[in-house]
């Protein structure tokens, strides 16, 4: 089995690809590498070059090299001369709006292709809406799953809610403010209008903003006024499904058939399952009248 490392290359290349994160609000989250990879790159990939241009300009720095969009609507076309570039020896900086690239905005297919013409590939930490909007959430952090975007279309939206209907960990999704409620309305519907859920806005930011509530209190807030801004929202897995006394009688029975008492058999699975040990108990009595 072979293995590769994005700390070599594997092939006679000499280029470098940077993926390089930058602040999700505030530019003085800048990480200070950011501020050298910029000046010295061969050729910087922007998701905005205007936005590059005020950040470089926050931090009253200059690009030594070439500057070039890349966003969405260019990434295919743009992607294999940018891999020319690393082949041919080049540093490439990437850079999207704000947090790292590739993770729900380009970069990825670069990424991938560098991989596959042996380029080594780096990145620059930097701050992430993610990662800032579950810390402050107040929700369980020691599990979570990031979901991106939901689908714009209702259905194609409700099925993506549906199947994490049941997802035990924290979820974390980003959506566009003029769509706000109607996803929320839309998490309210799949998952319960009671389960927790927290709306970061502007992290970071001047107006940030952390609304905590159930989703249905949530939906009512978004609807009573605009909502402007960069949104992250979490929200809380499912809770852990607890089976009903009547479906775990049949568990109750396998004991006693391999020999085990009955107060002994109830114990056991109430113990395990959360259910009434009593309740369990009588339960058993019932189903095994004639």
């Amino acid at each position: 089995m072979s293995s590769s490392s994005s700390g070599s290359s594997s092939g006679s290349s000499s280029g470098l690809l940077v993926l390089a994160g930058t602040p999700i609000g505030d530019v003085r989250d800048a990480p200070p590498r950011l501020a050298a990879v910029l000046e010295s790159a061969d050729l910087v990939a922007a998701e905005d070059t205007r936005r590059l241009s005020r950040l470089v300009a926050g931090l009253g720095i200059q690009v030594g090299g070439r500057i070039v969009s890349y966003h969405e609507h260019n990434e295919s076309k743009r992607t294999p001369e940018l891999v020319e570039a690393l082949v041919g020896g080049a540093t490439v900086v990437v850079v999207t709006d704000a947090g790292m690239p590739s993770v729900s905005d380009p970069g990825y297919r670069l990424v991938a292709a560098a991989v596959d013409a042996g380029v080594r590939v780096s990145v620059v930490p930097g701050p992430s809406a993610v990662l800032t909007a579950l810390a402050v959430s107040g929700l369980p952090v020691d599990r979570f799953c990031f979901e991106g975007f939901l689908p714009r279309k209702a259905g194609d939206r409700a099925r993506t809610l549906a199947a994490l209907a049941a997802e035990p960990r924290t979820m974390v999704f980003f959506e566009a403010p003029h769509r706000l409620a109607v996803a929320l309305a839309a998490m309210a519907e799949a998952f319960g209008a009671d389960r927790p859920a927290a709306v970061c806005r502007e992290l970071t930011k001047t107006y940030e903003e952390v609304v905590r509530a159930a989703l249905g209190g949530l939906v009512s807030w978004a609807e009573s006024g605009e909502v402007r801004g960069e949104i992250t929202v979490v929200v809380a897995g499912a809770p852990p499904s607890v089976a009903s006394v009547e479906e775990l009688v049949p568990q109750v029975q396998r004991l006693l058939d391999e020999g085990r008492r009955l107060k002994e058999a109830a114990a056991e699975v109430a113990a395990a399952s959360g259910v009434s040990k009593r309740e369990l108990y009588d339960a058993v009595l019932v189903a095994r009248r004639p």
